[in-house]
């Protein structure tokens, strides 16, 4: 069967990726599409490398040892993967395998150079490009030769860095197997790298040429500086020309080496523009013919340019489907929004979308707002920019950059006033608790009626009443009279900020004068879990076992130790309050409190550590002194200004507004996240009921089906299973993407910066939420469950949602790398006086755990101290 072990590359394309691999199907494809040169070769199949790993009676043991590995212990996979490779190099390859290829060879030429080049079967794919993950050999000369080579690269499906790629990508090393290719070796004038999409900023319209001369190894390599060319619309529209000192060059015996470049060239560019230009044309083709933009390696030879690979760009952020022949559109990150930023799995984007007050769409698992028609008109952008600017400055700099390219997005003249809108502007409320207290108990009779309406409900009915659930659940989130109490607090902080800044030089005064402010049911649940830690310090049993808790059963254990049936019913307790709640809530996909209850533990025995008894209710009561000795001595200054009574007097007015309302900022999003537990646990009872029958493995299943798929699934009975696989590997490249604040209809994904010079060098800048500064030891924590917090620390994160907030009340400041002025953890940062900035790029990066940094929660920027 010696015709499966070689196949020529004419007769190959990219439905033979398990024959020949990514690189050997790509290259196939291109070697078909009219009007592209690929050098002429063969593809040594998988067949082969399966016959040669069968002869190897070790390696099954060492894949299994291999497997077992954690990706970090670098050491260990070091020296396994050593004993890999030794393993595969020395086995000889059979004659009839042997005889194959150097027939193959004969018809390429027996003596000719050749490029060497491994091909896994997991390698150049959409989802996962393994780029430099395997070898390749250039320059390759004759039969003895050109085997050893194919060993060497059949052992480098075992490189140190190919194994560590796969344990991180969750990908079973005995699912990929390895085919080579090789190539007639060309001797170029120049080559590089070609991206049909900008791989910086995403630009679908704009292609990136990377050059040098001689072989493409001196620029992969980092030998030398490449040139740089960028191409919009079949024009280079910026470039970079590098001093290429030296290349690499190939060998009449074999092998290559580097060179000096004299000196008079160093400084020319390795292309023309209308090389450049030429290039990008045939980068354009190959792009169509595989769908998607790629990553496409070149040679230059006597004018000619050869393509010698093409794989697909994975790291770009995917276009909303919405941007689809509806031109140029700017979409707006939800998830900045929401404190969410991580990538949502399917029902949780679908249930989100259903329920939320405005059209989404959806990109690379993140939620994404449609601005474009706000943006479109004077009026529109200009309030848009305003309001967005208030929350998070990033977003709106990030949308003035695009807004600024004038031909990207039209203005177009503000529609005709068609007359004063039915019924005018509604009238600003009253400052009465009572509205607050009326609003809340509203939402929670609503949620009770669900809890008790839904219990009935099964099978397709229930999924019949969760559609007018829905419309309740937005008939709750769009009570007027709602949104009125949220923007009255907010409005009223804007101006206490804006007047007292003005009249009396205080920066972000509103800060104080929040302290402690009535109805903050996410500044209360932090309070309430110091009083779950009271309930349980006194009984030192339990707190040893909550030390060695490491599952969610542990709530039943806890009565078997002296005390831990009180702490136990304290836990429930709150539990029953606050159980609904996680880290990423907006995901309906995501564990909450209640279903992971041990998330709580670590925060629950910082608080036993760090806090004595009685401090919920300190804590409380000295934030409403602070507030309220603010309030005194900022209404006794006001009264020694010209016309102070007059100030002083609105600003009372003012302060009593925003004590009023400025809790309730935090309400809605809870009722949110009640109703989705209710809805979680019945869609759970569903997924159960699946199981039993067969239609599913397992019941999150249903996570990766969007509603009303799962409706679909529980009338029919029928789940397509491919489907499921394909939406859980999709959802895992999917969080290996950073979303941007905003993205466009081209691809080109935009983050804003600060545009500030009044800081110190070296400080990283953010948005000042909570006035004050403090200098402490950063704690650099990813997740919450990890927490471990000593007095006086400063948490630095990606971002913070409400579920974050019993950790606020053990530390000393905030900082977030997402997060805007009215964004909860900015509220609650607020509400217990805690120093903060937010909106810091690359904060968990450029912070190390550990390090003391300075947080200027006035000025919006942290120190990172000696």
């Amino acid at each position: 069967m010696t015709e499966q072990y070689v196949l020529d590359l004419h007769e190959v394309d990219e439905t033979q990726l398990a024959l020949v691999g990514g690189k050997g199907a790509h290259l196939g494809a291109l070697s078909r599409i009219q009007g592209i040169r690929v050098p002429g070769g063969f593809c040594v199949t998988t067949h082969a490398f399966r016959q040669i790993m069968a002869q190897a009676p070790s390696a099954g043991d060492l894949l299994d040892q291999l497997s077992c590995l954690n990706p970090d212990d670098r050491e260990a996979i070091r020296t396994l993967s050593a004993r890999m490779r030794r393993t595969i190099e020395g086995i000889p390859i059979p004659g009839d395998l042997a005889s194959a290829i150097t027939r193959a060879l004969s018809r390429v030429g027996e003596h000719t150079p050749c490029a060497v080049r491994s091909s896994a079967t997991a390698e150049d794919l959409p989802t996962a490009s393994f780029a430099g993950q395997q070898d390749t050999y250039l320059n390759v000369v004759g039969p003895t030769a050109i085997l050893q080579h194919i060993s060497r690269c059949w052992a480098s499906q075992f490189t140190e860095r190919a194994v560590t790629y796969r344990q991180r990508n969750g990908i079973d090393h005995r699912t990929v197997d390895m085919a080579v290719v090789v190539q007639r070796m060309v001797f170029p004038y120049a080559s590089g790298i070609l991206f049909t999409a900008d791989p910086v900023t995403g630009n679908r319209k704009v292609a990136a040429v990377d050059a040098g001369f001689g072989l493409g190894e001196a620029l992969v390599s980092g030998l030398v500086n490449p040139d740089v060319f960028k191409v919009r619309h079949g024009e280079v529209v910026a470039k970079t020309i590098a001093a290429k000192q030296r290349a690499v060059h190939a060998l009449p015996a074999g092998g290559t080496q580097e060179v000096e470049i004299d000196a008079r060239r160093q400084e020319q560019p390795a292309l023309t523009d209308a090389q450049v230009v030429r290039l990008v044309h045939l980068g354009r083709r190959i792009e169509e013919h595989f769908g998607r933009p790629q990553d496409i390696e070149w040679c230059l030879v006597d004018d000619d340019f050869q393509i010698v690979q093409s794989r697909p760009i994975t790291t770009l952020f995917p276009i909303p489907e919405a941007a689809a022949g509806q031109g140029n559109r700017i979409f707006v990150s939800v998830g900045h929004q929401q404190m969410m930023t991580d990538a949502m799995k399917p029902l949780g984007l679908s249930m989100w979308k259903l329920t939320a007050m405005a059209p989404m769409t959806e990109a690379g698992g993140r939620l994404f707002v449609d601005a474009t028609r706000a943006l479109s008109t004077p009026t529109g952008r200009a309030g848009l920019l305003d309001l967005v600017g208030r929350g998070d400055p990033l977003t709106r700099d990030a949308l003035e950059t695009v807004l600024d390219r004038d031909d990207f997005l039209p203005l177009l003249p503000d529609p005709a006033p068609g007359g004063p809108p039915a019924g005018g502007a509604p009238a600003p409320i009253e400052t009465d608790p009572a509205l607050v207290s009326g609003l809340i108990e509203r939402s929670q009779a609503s949620i009770a009626a669900l809890r008790r309406d839904i219990a009935a409900q099964t099978g397709p009915a229930l999924f019949d009443f969760l559609t007018e659930a829905f419309q309740e659940h937005k008939r709750v989130l769009s009570d007027p009279l709602s949104h009125q109490a949220i923007m009255a607090g907010m409005e009223a902080t804007w101006w206490l900020n804006d007047k007292l800044h003005e009249w009396l030089g205080e920066k972000n005064a509103a800060d104080t004068l929040t302290l402690s402010a009535p109805d903050n049911v996410t500044s209360e649940m932090g309070l309430a879990l110091l009083d779950v830690a009271d309930v349980i310090r006194p009984h030192p049993e339990v707190v040893a076992f909550l030390q060695s808790v490491e599952d969610d059963d542990f709530l039943d254990e806890l009565p078997k130790h002296a005390g831990g049936t009180t702490a136990r019913d304290a836990i429930e307790g709150y539990l029953d309050r606050y159980g609904m709640r996680c880290a990423g809530e907006i995901d309906i996909t995501r564990p909450r409190w209640r279903e992971s209850p041990s998330t709580l533990v670590p925060a629950i025995l910082d608080n036993v550590r760090n806090f004595e008894p009685g401090a919920a209710r300190r804590r409380f009561e000295q934030g409403r002194q602070e507030a309220r000795k603010k309030q005194q001595d900022v209404l006794t200054r006001l009264r020694a200004l010209p016309d102070g009574e007059s100030k002083a007097d609105e600003t009372q007015r003012m302060i009593e507004r925003v004590r009023t309302f400025i809790g309730y900022r935090e309400y809605p999003k809870y009722d949110i996240v009640s109703r989705y537990f209710v809805y979680k646990q019945a869609l759970l009872a569903e997924a159960e009921r699946l199981v039993r029958a067969e239609v599913l493995p397992e019941r999150e299943d249903i996570f990766y089906l969007m509603f009303q798929e799962l409706h679909d699934a529980v009338r029919s009975h029928r789940v397509d299973d491919g489907l499921v696989r394909q939406r859980k590997e999709t959802f895992r490249t999917y969080q290996a993407l950073t979303p941007s604040r905003v993205l466009t209809s081209e691809g080109e994904t935009v983050n804003g910066a600060y545009r500030r010079d009044d800081v110190p060098d070296g400080a990283l800048i953010g948005l000042p939420v909570s006035g004050g500064t403090i200098e402490g030891r950063a704690r650099v924590i990813l997740d919450m469950g990890q927490a471990d917090l000593e007095p006086g620390d400063i948490l630095v994160t990606a971002y913070t949602d409400p579920s974050w907030s019993p950790l606020f009340v053990g530390i000393a400041g905030l900082v977030t790398e997402v997060g805007g002025l009215m964004t909860h953890g900015a509220v609650i940062a607020r509400e217990y006086g805690l120093p903060a900035v937010v909106g810091v790029d690359r904060a968990t990066r450029l912070i190390r755990d550990g390090q003391r940094i300075r947080v200027h929660g006035s000025d919006g920027y942290v120190e990172i101290l000696p």
